[in-house]
Formats: structure tokens, C-alpha cells, sequence
């Protein structure tokens, strides 16, 4: 049986292979520590689980959710009460905010809502494979721009020519950045914006770790910068924040254009969130905010466990501060896949290599902090002896 043509564009998920290997490994009796996956292990707050079990014993609850695709109105209602007391952020919740089935549903449909067959989407490299997924399922040809650590990997739009800047019909970009842990500044948005009134580019700011931020790093959102709402959309989720990656539960806002695009894409796609997962949405946004600073404090001890295992090796560097992942540079002499084969054949340790984010992953691994203490601390000292030799 064929299977469409587009498919064969797209390489294998990276999590998906690597869930694979650490099964294979795990199969053959190998205790296997994956530091691949950014998943936390802490459970959802109880307040959060209280209220999905309570509103989904209503019977009209069990039906197609309220509003649809669009996200129940009074979920939308709290978005913008959140954007507003976390960002200073003024959102309309009719015209700009959608619920979305977690920001990486929002990515895939923001490329259908305004990519068009042979446009190019400019995104960063590294970056987020999923990007690259979404771009060329819609038809569109991903064009990478280099963030470097020299740049604090920042994009320099001047670095991008004006010929693929003028067929540019979108950018991805991830501030809390995954990989690299980098995170915006205030000044780079008037740089961004103005790029992309020059060129008609729509901007979708991925921006799920907004909250996982250290050292004083202060939290921006896109929407604070003016103009953002005219030329692009900001996604979020409830995932990082309130450790709930798996009850797929985000929003998109800003430009209400986008927005309308987006939402007609998704009532011809799926039938939206179900409401007692919104309605722990709207208990999580409202009363949860102390969740963010235990998760917080929980990653900042386990970020200072792994960058002193890495000092003791002879691996040190000046970690961005955002995510609850570590850019790691290899050692002097390996590349990104050797280092990697070396740390799981070696320590039955997992990492991901950089070059799964770009070609200009090579020269680092991404290591994250979403395991048990236990856990961390034994691959921490079993790469500490490896090393140590």
C-alpha cells in the first residue's frame, strides 16, 4: 500500500527513536537513565486532578466541548486574565485567544492557517525537529537560521537574504529556546517585528517554557513588545508549568487574523479540548502559580547537580537560563554522536545529540533535568567515573 509522497520528506521523530533505543537497551537487561526526554516525572498539582474528576462526572460534559475548536469561553476568559496579570498583556478573548490541544497541535496548525504549497518558513537551527515536521506536511520548505552561542543564540536578521526574506511567508521562533536553554531579551522584539513588517512574514512565537526561567532571567511574553499583534501569534501550554505534558491543554494568541485561521483550520481538523480538561485548565491558571515556583526551585538544585558533575570533567560553560534543559559542549575532539554513543554505551546513560536539532547542533548534546533526584544522581556518578579514568 502507498502512502503520500510527503510522508518521505520527513525524518523519523526524534523522541519516537529514541523511546525505541531505551526500549531495545531496557529489553536486554540494561538499567537505562534517559536524560533525553523533556517530560516531567512530578505529578499534576492535586487542585488540577480534583477538578478534571469533578466537572467530568456532568453528564454534559461528556458531550462535544463547549464552543469547539475554539476553546470554551470562559477558559479563554482566564487565559486573558492570566496574560494580563503575568505579562500586562490586554488579549480580547473572542477575537484573540484559541484553546489548542497543547502548543505543538498549535505549530502544525498555524503552518495550514497561513503557509501556502512552496512558501518558505524561515525557523531557527538548532530548533525544535517538530518545526520542520509541520512545515513540510503543509507544503511549505523550511529555511534554517543560525542561532550561535556568540549571538546568544539570537537570530541576526541580517544575516538572512533579502531574496528568501521576500518568499517568507512565516518564522518559528522559541524563546525560552528549545534546545539551547537561551532566552529573549526586551530589544529583540522591535528587531523581530520590524523584520517582519518588511518582509509580510507572520511570526509564531512558541513559547511553552515561559515560565521556566532562573538566575533572575525575567519571563517575556511576544505580546508585550508593541506591534507584536500585528504580525504574529504566540503559542503557550499548561504542559512545563503545571506538569501536565500529558493532558494536552495550550492556547494561541495575538493577531486575530491568525487567530480566525488557525481555529477554522482546527473545526475542519478535530472538535477541540474536552471541557473538564479546560475546566482544570482554568483552576490551574487561577491557583496554581505555586506549582511554578516548586518546580522552579526542584530544577534549579538538579541544574547545579549536572553543571558540577560536567565542571569535574572538564566541561564548563555559561548556561543560558531558560528550560529545564542544559546545552551541553562535548569534549574537545568528539563530535555531538560520538559523545552521545560513548555516554550510553558506556554509562547506559541517553542524551539527545545536538545535530537531531540542526546542523548547527554539532559541537553539543541537550541534557534534561525532568528525571527523579535518584535517578539524575546515578547517571550523574556513573558519567563522573566514566570520565574520570
Amino acid at each position: 500500500m502507498k502512502t503520500a509522497e510527503r510522508l518521505t520528506k520527513i525524518p523519523p521523530y526524534l523522541f519516537m527513536e529514541l523511546r525505541k533505543k531505551i526500549a531495545r537497551a531496557k529489553a536486554d537487561g540494561i538499567d537505562v537513565i534517559s536524560l533525553a526526554i523533556g517530560d516531567p516525572v512530578e505529578a499534576t498539582p492535586g487542585g488540577i486532578v480534583e477538578e478534571l474528576c469533578r466537572t467530568a462526572k456532568d453528564p454534559e460534559n461528556h458531550r462535544y466541548p463547549t464552543d469547539e475548536e475554539k476553546g470554551m469561553m470562559s477558559f479563554r476568559r482566564e487565559i486573558a486574565r492570566w496574560y494580563g496579570e503575568r505579562y500586562g498583556v490586554s488579549l480580547d478573548p473572542a477575537g484573540e485567544i484559541l484553546g489548542l490541544i497543547g502548543s505543538k497541535e498549535g505549530c502544525h496548525h498555524f503552518v495550514l492557517a497561513r503557509v501556502n504549497p512552496g512558501d518558505i518558513v524561515l525557523m531557527t537551527d538548532p530548533g525544535y525537529p517538530a518545526y520542520r515536521s509541520s512545515i513540510l506536511m503543509g507544503g511549505g520548505e523550511p529555511w534554517p537560521v543560525p542561532i550561535l552561542a556568540e549571538n546568544g543564540y539570537l537570530p541576526d536578521f541580517r544575516d538572512i537574504p533579502s531574496e528568501i526574506a521576500g518568499k517568507a511567508s512565516a518564522i518559528f521562533l522559541n524563546y525560552p529556546n528549545n534546545p539551547t536553554g537561551a532566552c529573549a531579551r526586551k530589544t529583540f522584539f522591535p528587531d523581530l517585528i520590524r523584520f517582519a513588517r518588511d518582509y509580510d512574514i507572520a511570526v509564531c512565537y512558541d513559547n511553552p517554557y515561559s515560565e521556566i526561567v532562573f538566575d533572575g532571567q525575567e519571563r517575556l511574553s511576544f505580546m508585550q513588545a508593541e506591534g507584536a499583534k500585528e504580525v504574529g501569534v504566540e503559542l503557550n501550554s499548561l504542559s512545563k508549568p503545571y506538569n501536565m505534558t500529558g493532558w494536552r491543554i495550550g492556547m494561541a494568541v495575538g493577531n486575530p487574523d491568525l487567530i480566525a485561521a488557525v481555529s477554522k483550520v482546527k473545526e475542519n481538523t478535530d472538535s477541540g479540548v474536552f471541557n473538564p480538561i479546560q475546566y482544570a485548565g482554568i483552576h490551574a491558571l487561577r491557583n496554581e502559580s505555586g506549582n511554578i515556583d516548586r518546580m522552579i526551585a526542584l530544577y534549579g538544585r538538579r541544574r547545579a547537580l549536572v553543571l558540577g558533575t560536567l565542571a569535574k570533567i572538564g566541561i564548563k560553560f555559561d548556561p543560558p537560563r531558560g528550560t529545564f534543559y542544559l546545552w551541553v559542549p562535548v569534549p574537545k575532539g568528539m563530535s555531538s554522536i560520538e559523545f552521545t554513543n560513548r555516554l550510553f554505551e558506556k554509562t547506559a546513560v541517553v542524551v539527545a545529540a545536538g545535530t537531531a536539532y540542526g546542523k548547527y547542533g554539532e559541537g553539543y548534546i541537550r541534557i534534561s533535568l525532568t528525571v527523579p533526584d535518584d535517578r539524575l544522581k546515578e547517571a550523574m556518578q556513573r558519567i563522573g567515573r566514566e570520565f574520570s579514568k
